[in-house]
């Protein structure tokens, strides 16, 4: 039966039966999310937030296991990458996320149903990206330049932010376009309805707040997401690798926005430290369109030897990555108790 299974997954061409097993196991996970937490209007708990964060975290680690086990230890090793990576950068979606909730001034017994919705559009999103992503790169290799040249130009303007100002979720939101669009054009109440989307005055259809709060959270991570796919794709080309590390990392971001809560402040140099992966990895998808190089003006079309050294095995990039996110996560938690006593003291 083990052989059966590990033969079923033995190249990147994953059977349809498990993609479609995959993805109603995630839509499962999330109805039971929206019936154990958002059904019930409440703002969890420090305890209750642990709890699940601890779930889905057990959850993904398990799936991983499961990756590594049934189809190779190469994939397991991406999956586990691609997750640690996703998750990082999930976290910095927490800071915007607390500032559009801080913005619009929800209810915090409200603010479930809104991120979960929120996180749900973004799966969406995410999936068709990465489903363009994946036609993208079968078809053009030298869509990695461009996935690369992206990612270096990310990591600079990050990393620019970073060293101007320390992240803070007391920063005022900023509509984008879409967003403005809605807020002017829609009908909406003056104020929240409980936690419904839309109400009906007069006979007249009217949307709440809430509607708008979800939208800003969607297009939020919309643009979150243009750095997260090329990023995956930079450590796994394998198209179900990238999907279930998105889906396993946005799983229990919900529990997470309330675990971490005021902690987000904290992790002063996370900007820095996420920089760093993206520059590291754009590196990475450079070298690999080199060797890969069809484009014509570099070495008239033809593959680029590199030397060996420039080689970087998906084993090292995941011990990179680790490494970056303990200094710079340890790094934050001193320099905020070291701000603490400086600011105790005064």
């Amino acid at each position: 039966m083990e052989e059966t299974a590990i033969t079923g997954l033995a190249s990147d061409v994953v059977p349809t039966w498990v993609w479609l097993a995959t993805i109603g196991g995630i839509a499962a996970l999330f109805i039971f999310d929206f019936f154990t937490h958002v059904r019930k209007p409440h703002e969890p708990s420090f305890k209750e937030a642990a709890i699940w964060s601890t779930f889905y975290i057990t959850l993904a680690l398990l799936f991983g296991w499961g990756v590594w086990h049934f189809w190779d230890r190469t994939h397991g090793v991406e999956y586990f990458a691609g997750f640690i990576t996703e998750k990082s950068l999930s976290v910095d979606n927490l800071f915007v996320f607390v500032i559009i909730m801080k913005s619009f001034q929800v209810p915090a017994a409200y603010q479930q149903k809104a991120l979960l919705i929120g996180i749900v559009i973004a799966l969406i999103m995410r999936g068709i990206f990465i489903a363009l992503g994946a036609a993208a790169i079968e078809r053009f290799s030298w869509v990695f330049y461009i996935f690369g040249l992206f990612l270096l130009w990310t990591a600079w303007k990050l990393i620019v932010e970073s060293m101007k100002h320390e992240k803070s979720t007391d920063e005022e939101y900023e509509p984008n376009a879409i967003v403005q669009y809605f807020q002017r054009h829609l009908p909406t109440t003056d104020d929240f309805r409980g936690n419904a989307l839309t109400v009906i005055e007069n006979g007249k259809r009217y949307f709440t707040p809430m509607f708008i709060v979800i939208i800003a959270l969607g297009m939020t991570d919309l643009l979150f997401a243009l750095d997260s796919i090329p990023a995956i794709y930079g450590l796994t080309d394998a198209p179900y690798i990238v999907f279930t590390a998105n889906a396993f990392a946005l799983l229990g971001l919900l529990q997470l926005y309330f675990l971490l809560g005021g902690l987000l402040d904290r992790l002063v140099y996370l900007g820095i430290g996420l920089s760093l992966i993206l520059a590291f990895i754009g590196v990475k998808l450079i070298i690999h369109a080199v060797e890969a190089n069809t484009l014509p003006f570099i070495n008239n079309g033809e593959e680029v030897t590199v030397p060996y050294w420039m080689h970087i095995e998906t084993e090292q990039s995941l011990m990179v990555i680790i490494g970056i996110l303990v200094i710079t996560t340890v790094a934050s938690l001193l320099k905020s108790r070291s701000d603490a006593r400086k600011s105790t003291g005064a």
